[in-house]
């Protein structure tokens, strides 16, 4: 008999599973401990035996000494992944036109509103009123 899919969760605590795996995140104080610690090694083999004992690449230590000479090593880390598309001037003709649109169906809607309190004036009763919103 097989559980139904919902009783085996990802989610649910379960002693068996591995935690996921998280991106380790350096301080910039870190990078420049380690960046100072290699700098101060002048035997063969030293800068290797730093990176075993931290745990870290050698591509960690080439990207941080590429960033302190750009002097971005303690600003924002760049994005991984696609760039967001720049809006393009046609888009933004066809944004401009929709919200001109819903401004023109908001207009109506609001005329629609006032005849209809008018109407109910009209006849002796009254509408609730409905709050307005900034």
């Amino acid at each position: 008999m097989a559980l139904p899919l919902a009783a085996v969760s990802p989610t649910m605590d379960d002693p068996g599973m591995p935690e996921p795996p998280t991106r380790r995140r350096f301080t910039t104080a870190y990078k420049l401990k380690i960046l100072a610690a290699a700098a101060a090694c002048t035997t063969p083999g030293a800068i290797g035996a730093v990176l075993r004992r931290e745990g870290l690449y050698s591509s960690h230590l080439a990207a941080w000494r590429k960033a302190e000479a750009a002097g971005t090593l303690g600003g924002a880390p760049v994005r991984r992944g696609p760039k967001p598309a720049a809006i393009t001037r046609q888009a933004h003709a066809a944004l401009q036109r929709q919200l001109a649109r819903a401004e023109a169906r908001a207009a109506r809607a609001e005329a629609l509103i006032e005849l209809q309190k008018k109407v109910a004036a009209l006849f002796g009763e009254t509408l609730p009123e409905i709050d307005e919103r900034p």
